[in-house]
């Protein structure tokens, strides 16, 4: 039992940090979200806190006794990022040192932070940017003040919570709405799509001792073209549905991989089971359905 170790979910109001907190309450432990907004899916055994990851004293505050921090909190939209610099910097790279130093100054046990498979990649823009010099931090603060952490570098997620800013869920939506399957990538691309139920479930191991000071790569089991997802799609729809690719202002996307040479080796995490693509599309197709 787990009810007396206090978790922190920073950003746990969003598509991800939702879930994890979930299955963290499962677990019995005692949830704590932080975030900007109230949570729409908020538990009565969780408890909300409104904050800004920028705020020094009520950081602070709801990071005492905690027995460990996840930290989702973040400017996440790649495209967006791409035009806002600053406002990137602000939120991933200044706002996670503030989480940090209330880690470090509460003594917590382990900071496990959301990260992305676009951190050792050409590609990403701004967003990538900010990811990469988080992860320094955060090894630095385990160097110089043994601060433990687990670093979750993210793929490609979908699944219920998701909204506009999910590619997978703007695929879906637009389908549902034109009859079109649109694609903004190069047709040739290439994903590994995780239902982010595995990624949660997945998310809860970071607290392991196998998992302590690493950096895990949590995506789907293989990859698989955008083209054939496409397709499926479109006959689980069973709409006859054209098919569109716009590649030619879609910057900072990767096509076929987001790695390129990194001395720091990220270790995969595949779990024995998990979601079946086609079982998770059906699912998401009828949560975007019942929202209209």
């Amino acid at each position: 039992m787990n009810k007396n170790k206090k978790i922190v979910v920073m950003g746990g109001s969003g598509f991800l940090g939702s879930h994890v907190a979930d299955k963290l309450s499962d677990d019995k432990y005692e949830v704590i979200i932080y975030d900007l907004n109230q949570s729409p899916y908020l538990r009565p055994d969780q408890k909300m806190v409104i904050g800004d990851i920028l705020d020094t004293k009520k950081l602070n505050d709801v990071i005492k006794g905690a027995t460990a921090v996840y930290h989702f909190a973040a400017f996440a939209d790649l495209d967006e990022a791409l035009d806002k610099p600053i406002k990137t910097v602000e939120t991933n790279i200044l706002g996670t040192l503030k989480v940090l130093e209330a880690c470090k100054l509460n003594q917590i046990d382990t900071f496990v932070y959301a990260s992305t498979v676009y951190v050792h990649s050409k590609e990403g823009g701004f967003y990538r940017c900010s990811k990469m010099a988080a992860e320094q931090y955060i090894e630095e603060y385990y160097n110089r003040y043994g601060l433990n952490y687990c670093i979750l570098r993210y793929g490609s997620l979908y699944g219920p919570r998701s909204d506009v800013n999910n590619g997978l869920w703007q695929i879906v939506n637009n389908a549902i709405n034109t009859d079109v399957l649109r694609y903004m990538g190069h047709k040739d691309s290439l994903r590994e799509y995780i239902h982010v139920d595995d990624a949660a479930r997945a998310s809860l191991l970071a607290l392991g001792d196998d998992f302590k000071n690493q950096h895990i790569v949590l995506t789907g089991q293989e990859p698989m073209r955008v083209l054939d997802l496409l397709k499926m799609i479109g006959e689980l729809l069973q709409i006859d549905l054209k098919i569109e690719f716009e590649d030619s202002d879609y910057a900072g996307h990767y096509i076929r991989t987001p790695y390129s040479y990194s001395d720091k080796v990220g270790r995969k995490y595949i779990p024995s089971m998990h979601v079946d693509l086609g079982q998770g599309l059906l699912q998401m197709i009828k949560n975007i359905k019942s929202s209209k």
